[in-house]
């Protein structure tokens, strides 16, 4: 089974790995290069363009807005989130995004800033680049535009949580094409992180799915959400 978002290899069959990573990557591992907003010192437009362009299989990610750790959202974290949606979208490359505590903010950025990169670059596509809404958390309220941004939503470990109440409806309520499993697994939280497939057997649960049938899904969205299905 695939981990869709995590930022270490645990031994699933394949991990879609973002920055910040440590540790070895997999051959049949997925990675993603961008700044995440809690590290942004030291980002480099031009830096993170040749990367995507020395690896044509790479996504773009961790990136997005805060308000974990700030109410405010700086202009600096806003400027680069941007510079890094204009980047994925150019390439048309996968994103994986974060936003904290300010979804609305997150979807709309999306929308204006791919729209425009496409519009600037004179690029005919019929759909924007898939966008991978990890950590999702918000009500259902946005899952219309999330999907009309070609946008997925992975299932994390707060699922497994009997007081997640609110979280449970909402994972019943994502259209299924749209449903990915992630970890979030790092170098420090990894030992208490449960695997994939034990957040997948719930969703199963919820969802009314054997675990086999959805973890065929799963797979599909996956690829889905790589641009890699036919």
């Amino acid at each position: 089974m695939t981990d869709a978002h995590c930022h270490l290899v645990r031994g699933e069959s394949r991990h879609l790995i973002c920055e910040p990573r440590t540790g070895e990557v997999g051959a049949d591992d997925i990675v993603f290069y961008g700044t995440h907003p809690w590290y942004l010192d030291g980002y480099n437009e031009a830096a993170l363009r040749a990367r995507l362009e020395a690896n044509p299989s790479a996504g773009v990610g961790e990136i997005g807005l805060d308000r974990l750790k700030d109410r405010n959202i700086s202009p600096r974290m806003r400027e680069i989130f941007e510079s890094q949606l204009k980047l994925a979208a150019e390439f048309q490359r996968p994103v994986v995004l974060h936003g904290a505590k300010c979804w609305g903010e997150v979807v709309h950025a999306v929308q204006r800033i791919i729209k425009q990169t496409i519009n600037q670059t004179n690029q005919t596509i019929s759909r924007p680049p898939a966008c991978l809404f990890h950590g999702f958390s918000r009500s259902g309220g946005l899952l219309p535009d999330i999907v009309a941004l070609n946008g997925f939503i992975s299932v994390g470990p707060a699922v497994l949580n009997d007081h997640a109440v609110n979280y449970r409806k909402l994972v019943q309520e994502i259209p299924l094409e749209r449903l990915l499993v992630e970890s979030d697994a790092t170098a420090e939280t990894t030992a208490e992180i449960p695997s994939v497939k034990d957040i997948a057997a719930k969703l199963a649960e919820l969802r009314g799915f054997s675990l086999s049938a959805l973890e065929e899904i799963l797979e599909k969205n996956l690829e889905n959400f790589l641009g890699r299905s036919h």
